[in-house]
């Protein structure tokens, strides 16, 4: 038996592992290749979407102008400036009206809650700010029990806040006194007198608050007087 002799009569082929690493190499570049076109058709496809897209957004507002100015054409210009002029007119009227005050309301007020026994003789009303006016009045009374009650129709009409009563001095002819406070805004506002509403924080004042009643003021209230002489309530025996 011959030994060395082969098997098979077929030539190895040494250049087949080379040719095999050229193939694989040749895959790897191919699938590169494909990436890239695949990459550079969807940067085409998506720079032709935006430029459509602008186009579009382009006809759109041009249409949208068209129609604007179509819209403006079909009203008259000049009644448009007049509208427009008007509206300016009435905001700064309605801002002149929210800030605007009616003093000459407070005396009409006054009128009403002064007691027929008490009357006044000067009046100084200072409205430089109008959150913060202010008043000082001198007066006459009959007796100490009509200024009792005159201070406790001030203090309810919520006209007059904070109103005190001082100076008080028994002569001839009647109780003299003295009265400082501050009034309130609401009370002497111009667009709550005008629409009629009631201002906060003042109150509706009897109809018979002009006439001396015939009670005396309760004992208990505080007395609003600052250095008043304390005299006994007169009373009446049948």
């Amino acid at each position: 038996m011959e030994i060395g002799v082969p098997n098979s009569f077929i030539p190895h082929d040494a250049t087949t592992p080379t040719d095999s690493r050229r193939v694989g190499g040749g895959g790897l570049v191919d699938l590169i290749l494909l990436i890239s076109i695949v990459l550079f058709v969807a940067s085409c496809v998506l720079a032709a979407g935006s430029f459509l897209y602008q186009q579009y957004l382009n006809n759109q507002s041009t249409q949208e102008q068209n129609e604007i100015k179509a819209a403006q054409a079909a009203f008259d210009p000049s009644l448009i400036q007049q509208l427009t002029r008007l509206d300016t007119r009435m905001n700064a009227a309605s801002t002149l009206l929210a800030a605007h005050i009616a003093p000459s309301a407070f005396f009409a007020a006054l009128n009403q809650m002064t007691l027929s026994t008490v009357s006044f003789q000067n009046l100084s009303f200072n409205a430089g700010d109008p959150k913060g006016m202010s008043l000082s009045m001198t007066g006459v009374a009959r007796d100490i029990n009509s200024v009792a009650l005159q201070a406790d129709l001030f203090g309810k009409s919520g006209i007059i806040n904070d109103a005190i009563f001082s100076g008080i001095d028994q002569q001839v002819d009647g109780v003299h006194f003295s009265v400082t406070g501050q009034l309130n805004p609401a009370s002497i506002d111009y667009s709550t007198l005008v629409t009629g509403q009631a201002a906060a924080g003042v109150n509706q004042l009897p109809a018979s608050s002009s006439t001396a009643p015939s009670g005396q003021p309760s004992s208990n209230s505080p007395s609003p007087f600052s250095g008043a002489p304390q005299q006994p309530a007169a009373t009446s025996t049948p």
